[in-house]
């Protein structure tokens, strides 16, 4: 009895802030929850109103069980499955033990729920849990609350066990093709961790068991998938009230069943910042053959019984392991994040023709020294006697003249062609430039293949056709011991054709593949052409390919292998039957002739697959393949046990497995990445070593490595590795590499060949290299009764008070030549003054009257205040008020000064652009003016600091930057117009000038090539094409005060952020209008500046009434602050690590980290006033593409793009015909 009280239950202690009672789900009779039976082992069948999708099945009814489970099949005897684990029934293990309920304390609620405040706190959890999943929509939730649960046997014993009692929770939230489980662990709910079975005290477990499955064929059953939370350690345990994997100490989410396909269960992964763990989940073990990246869809293989023993656990520590793993498989509780790089669809992205025209690479009488050879950078040059020879550095493979990281995971894109005849058709299906997407996980040797735009009259006729991409999968097949793959052996570069046989119809196709290495992104680039018959296979029917093995013997440049492929078709009315083809190719491609030592390649290996998937997709019109790809030797001898060779390791998809010595292995994150080998990250080598493509070039970060470009007017030389100078006529002054002085100061003019000449601008003196400002007050210009001011380059005169005219002449004034807001205020004052015995006294104001303020120009300020009642607002140029802009008594608004300063009296600057040279720059607006600041990495060099554009007399407020054709846009609001100039050099073109109030936002479409734009005074936003053309109003409704807006092309979204005082918001919608969605209206006062990063899929904003800067996932909600304290930040942009923001009260260009929020640095201008619009020019387009960026979609007027599609859409104005129509993808 003292082991039951000294081990059987230890008080979990607790000094963290964890999850409480009353943050779980509610729960008791009086939110309609049923109780269950008391007893020690009740167990209760509840049929569900909505289907629950556990693992590969689908299930409408539940067992809700004391013993902290819920099953999908009607259990066992408690003694068959306490401690017994597998079991055989399907199972969430919630706190699973031997509980019990027999007295009034302890009860066990179930409900079900569809009521949409708990349908959205579940989804809450989830998008928590998941940030990158969109459309997390529950429909339906199964709560189950233990509630003072206790040990069996502790109730009644009358001493301090009686007292321990557990309360959990789990919820399951089920949604229309996926379910998730929710397990809540309040801090003080669980105080035991133990219960009592058999004669000893056992730890309880938590998980979800798949149970026992059927075979493919339903002659047998075999143990599923079993997936353990907690391990055999009180600290596991314990974890469940200190830990997460959802962002909330003691909640954990999993995804735990979709349909038609499943992959894994997959744990969420932690986002709060209040954690500092840097655990993403208690130590799991999951036995099965599944695995959990699939970029395109997921196969597992039911395995046999003796593959799969459940007595094994480890954890996510340790690098290296000694466990069977032969026995049991482990898998990474994470789910790797989706790119914003990276396509969603295999069937969106594009590889153009021109794009696969890849040079073949053949050796020449040459040596290493000659600096000739094309060796990948990730190799060696060998010199030998009659020639020289490439070969991979450790830690690469491949044939020298193409290498990749060992480990990493392989990418390819290509095109598919064909004219194929299917069964009895007289007349071919016939497709061209399909897109065909592959994936490979390198260090286990899975393969997937998508193909897309595959008509439903061929599709289900191309299932059998695994040796589409069978030359993928022996090309980065998981290597045996002294065996190689393809690509090891030959590189990326050759050509391969083979004959397809099929039986008993006799069918012949022939497919011929061009493999053209590995481009500029890492992707390797493939051309297929099929052409012949097919036999035909009925739409609706399904395929299993049987796993097979294929020899392949080597010689020199030639490679030949054939095999018989089995495969059995499945028929709609259940039926199926089974056919065979055989099947014959050859792989021609060019080796080193110059190696004396050739390769120790043996001259035949065996290629196995087997884990095969094959699909077609009719709704998205997909092929898919999916293949486990192994090579190695023809015997058949015992198979190698290591889990490197066998692929059953818990390494990251970006690591490399070591073996060691029996079952010992290590996992060593490939060249590129970094991390334990368990998880691995990108290493940024363009940010760790910025000059790591030394001069004249540019570093362009990927996945696993970077790739250098050379700046415009250089090129690579003969080593393919160094930027020189192009050979021609250099236009200095276009490049900006003259030394002039800055250009609001110099000119500088082309002469033609390389020469320049440098002069100094009017109201400036000196040679050109340097100029002064000339005071031209010294010379009399102004009239007696005026003032001279002097500017830089100019002057302007202005009379003195009581005086009137242009300043050259000026006279005493009468009231007509006074200012709107001069007589204004006269006549507010003469009102005031009129009454009262006090009137020959100076005008004063009476209480409670108006009176505006004007400035030293007469013009109106731009913020007006009465006094009386202590209100501040905006108002325009005319002094008429600016809705939303009053601010409550005591506080003063920001407001933008919609007048200029008087003309210049003299001579003004051109309104041109000065070139820039090529590389990122930062360009921000003042007044008159837009100004470049260089970037280094993603710190400013202020020091290169230059006016970009001279726009006198107009207040510059947004700015923008189209990166295709290099134009810088922005908005004027002094006569309201949006203009647009080359940044290249080139005069202003105005866009728009009619129909405008106030344009104070600005965002491009680079790829659809269209322009977005807020306006503050009509309150709407409207969209037309670059060149101002086809213009139509977007939004004129629940808009107040627009200002930000964002464009988000590749994913078709746009952002937009109001600063109505009375009711600030962040919006988002579609960006053809549709789907418009309320982010932010909590915690906002001026959301003055607005910034989306495509890469981390954040939104970001400036907030200058809270002075503080917050991102957040415009999917998830997920929302932090990253700064706080700030100024008057007016316009916001992302770059690098880095946010850099205007600040009004600063007048100047602050940056500060974009994670930690710390500022980095401060930008103040030369001329001190108000900054305005930002944005970043960059050396080349991000990476992306929409449907509307090929053709303009096919629309006449307005391309519009959206998620999964585009809109055409007519501009308000109709001078054409016009169509409008949706598509949809």
């Amino acid at each position: 009895m003292a082991f039951f009280l000294t081990v059987g239950f230890v008080a979990l202690l607790v000094s963290v802030e964890c999850l409480t009672r009353d943050q779980m789900f509610d729960y008791g009779v009086q939110f309609g929850d049923q109780i269950l039976d008391m007893g020690s082992d009740s167990v209760l069948e509840l049929e569900l109103d909505h289907a629950l999708f556990f693992f590969k099945g689908k299930f409408d009814t539940v067992y809700v069980s004391t013993n902290g489970f819920i099953s999908l099949a009607e259990p066992t005897a408690e003694s068959e499955y306490l401690r017994k684990m597998p079991a055989e029934f399907g199972m969430i293990a919630a706190f699973m033990g031997n509980l019990d309920t027999i007295d009034e304390l302890s009860k066990v609620y179930f409900r079900q729920d569809r009521s949409p405040d708990v349908l959205r706190r579940a989804a809450g959890h989830i998008s928590r849990a998941f940030p990158s999943d969109d459309e997390i929509e529950p429909l339906h939730l199964l709560i189950v609350t233990w509630d003072h649960v206790t040990p069996q046997g502790a109730t009644g014993r009358g001493d301090e066990i009686q007292n321990m009692r557990n309360t959990f929770q789990l919820v399951v939230a089920n949604m229309e093709s996926a379910s998730y489980a929710i397990l809540l662990y309040p801090e003080e709910g669980l105080q035991f961790v133990s219960t009592p079975v058999a004669d000893e005290h056992r730890l309880a477990q938590v998980g979800f068991n798949e149970g026992l499955i059927s075979s493919w064929l339903g002659w047998s059953y075999t143990q599923g998938s079993y997936y353990q939370i907690t391990d055999e350690s009180e600290e596991s345990v314990r974890a469940l009230t200190q830990k997460t994997n959802s962002g909330t100490r003691g909640v954990w989410v999993y995804e735990i069943g979709t349909s038609p396909l499943f992959s894994s269960i997959t744990p969420g992964v932690i986002t709060s910042e209040e954690m500092t763990e840097t655990e993403t989940t208690a130590p799991v073990t999951e036995t099965s053959a599944s695995q959990t990246f699939t970029p395109f869809f997921y196969y597992d293989e039911p395995q046999t019984p003796e593959q799969i023993p459940f007595t094994s656990s480890v954890t996510e520590e340790p690098v290296s392991s000694t466990e069977d793993q032969s026995e049991s498989h482990y898998l990474r509780p994470r789910r790797p994040p989706l790119s914003p790089r990276e396509p969603q669809s295999p069937e969106i992205v594009d590889v153009d023709e021109e794009d696969l025209n890849v040079n073949v690479f053949a050796y020449k009488h040459e040596t290493c020294s000659s600096g000739t050879h094309t060796c990948s950078v990730f190799a060696d040059c060998k010199d030998y006697s009659s020639g020289y020879c490439c070969h991979c550095k450790p830690g690469y493979y491949g044939d020298g003249k193409e290498c990749v990281a060992e480990g990493k995971p392989q990418r390819m894109n290509g095109k598919v062609n064909g004219r194929v005849y299917v069964g009895n058709s007289p007349s071919p299906v016939e497709f061209s430039n399909n897109d065909l997407h592959s994936y490979v996980v390198t260090n286990d040797g899975r393969a997937y293949i998508a193909v897309s735009s595959i008509p439903s009259s061929i599709g289900p006729s191309l299932q059998p056709l695994l040796a589409l991409g069978g030359s993928i999968g022996w090309a980065f097949a998981l290597e045996q011991p002294n065996y190689q793959n393809g690509f090891s052996i030959i590189g990326g570069v050759f050509t391969r054709q083979a004959e397809v046989t099929f039986h008993p119809g006799n069918e012949k196709l022939i497919i011929i593949q061009q493999f053209k290495g590995i481009d500029e992104h890492d992707h390797l680039l493939i051309s297929s052409e099929l052409d012949g018959r097919i036999p035909e296979i009925p739409r609706g029917a399904t395929v299993q390919v049987e796993p097979y093995n294929e020899i392949y013997q080597y010689s020199s440049n030639l490679i030949t292998s054939s095999s018989r492929r089995d495969y059995t078709v499945n028929m709609p009315d259940g039926s199926g039957h089974t056919r065979s083809y055989l099947w014959t190719q050859t792989i021609r491609f060019q080796s080193c002739p110059h190696q004396e030592d050739m390769s120790s390649t043996p001259p035949s290996q065996q290629l196995s697959v087997d884990q095969i998937f094959v699909m077609y997709d009719a709704g998205n019109q997909l092929i898919r393949f999916a293949m486990s790809n192994k090579i190695g030797p023809i015997s058949g001898g015992t198979p190698e046990q290591n889990p490197c060779f066998t692929g059953r390791h818990g390494c990251d998809t970006n690591a490399v497995c070591r073996p060691g010595q029996g079952k010992d292995f290590t996992c060593v994150c490939a060249a590129g990445f970094s991390g334990d080998g368990r998880v691995c990250y990108d290493v940024d080598e363009c940010s760790e070593s910025p000059q790591i493509c030394g001069p004249y070039a540019m570093c362009i970060n990927q996945p696993g490595s970077f790739r250098c470009e050379c700046l415009d007017g250089f090129q690579f030389a003969a080593d393919g590795r160094t930027c020189v100078e192009i050979n021609r006529p250099v236009d200095h002054c276009q490049r900006g590499t003259h030394d002039c002085d800055s250009p609001d100061r110099a000119r500088c003019s082309y002469t033609g060949g390389s020469t320049y000449v440098c002069s100094c601008l009017s109201g400036y003196s000196g040679d050109g290299r340097i100029c002064q400002d000339i005071d031209e007050c010294g010379s009399g210009h102004c009239h007696s009764d005026a003032v001279c001011y002097n500017t830089q380059g100019s002057f302007t005169c202005q009379c003195r008070p009581g005086f009137y005219g242009d300043g050259f002449s000026c006279s005493p004034g009468s009231d007509g030549e006074k200012t709107a807001c001069e007589r204004h205020r006269e006549t507010a004052l003469a009102a005031s003054s009129s009454s009262g015995v006090f009137n020959f006294f100076r005008p004063r104001p009476a209480v409670g009257q108006y009176v505006p303020t004007c400035d030293s120009y007469g013009a109106y300020e731009p913020t007006q205040c009465h006094a009386g009642v202590g209100q501040c607002w905006c108002v325009d140029e005319s002094g008429a008020e600016i809705p939303g802009s009053r601010t409550a008594p005591g506080s003063r608004p920001m407001c933008i000064d919609h007048n200029v300063a008087p003309p210049l009296i003299g001579p003004t600057p051109r309104p041109d652009v000065s070139p820039l040279a090529p590389g990122a720059y930062l360009l921000f607006a003042q007044s008159g003016k837009i100004d470049s600041i260089p970037l280094d990495g993603d710190r400013m060099n202020k020091d290169g600091a230059t006016t970009v554009l001279h726009v006198p007399d107009k207040v510059v407020i947004a700015v923008a930057y189209d990166c295709v054709e290099k134009m810088i846009y922005w908005s004027d609001i002094t006569q309201p117009s949006i203009s647009r100039a080359d940044m290249q050099g080139g005069t202003v073109s105005a866009l728009i000038s009619t129909d405008l109030g106030s344009p104070e936002g600005i965002a491009i479409d680079h790829l659809s090539r269209n322009m977005y734009w807020t306006d503050s005074i009509l309150d709407r936003i409207e969209v037309s094409r670059l060149d101002g053309s086809h213009r139509r109003v977007l939004f004129d409704n629940d808009l107040i005060n627009p200002r930000p807006i964002i464009a988000d092309p590749t994913y078709g979204h746009l952002y937009w952020a109001d600063w109505n005082r009375d009711g600030p918001k962040i919006e988002r919608s579609n960006m053809d209008g549709t789907d418009r969605t309320v982010l932010v209206n909590d915690d906002l006062t001026l959301p003055n500046a607005l910034t989306y990063n495509p890469m981390t899929r954040e939104l970001c904003w400036a907030d200058a009434g809270s002075r503080k800067v917050e991102c957040m996932d415009p999917f998830s909600l997920l929302r932090r602050q990253v700064t706080e304290g700030i100024h008057y930040p007016f316009a916001m942009v992302s770059y690098g690590g880095n946010f850099f923001y205007t600040d009004w009260r600063r007048e100047a260009v602050v940056a500060v980290g974009r994670q930690d929020g710390t500022e980095v640095e401060e930008f103040l201008p030369q001329r001190r006033s108000r900054t305005y619009g930002i944005a970043v020019t960059y050396p080349q387009c991000p990476q992306g593409q929409n449907f509307c960026s090929r053709d303009n979609g096919g629309c006449s007027h307005l391309c519009l793009p959206r998620p999964g599609g585009f809109t055409c859409r007519c501009p308000d104005a109709r001078d054409a015909p016009c169509v409008e129509q949706d598509e949809n993808f």
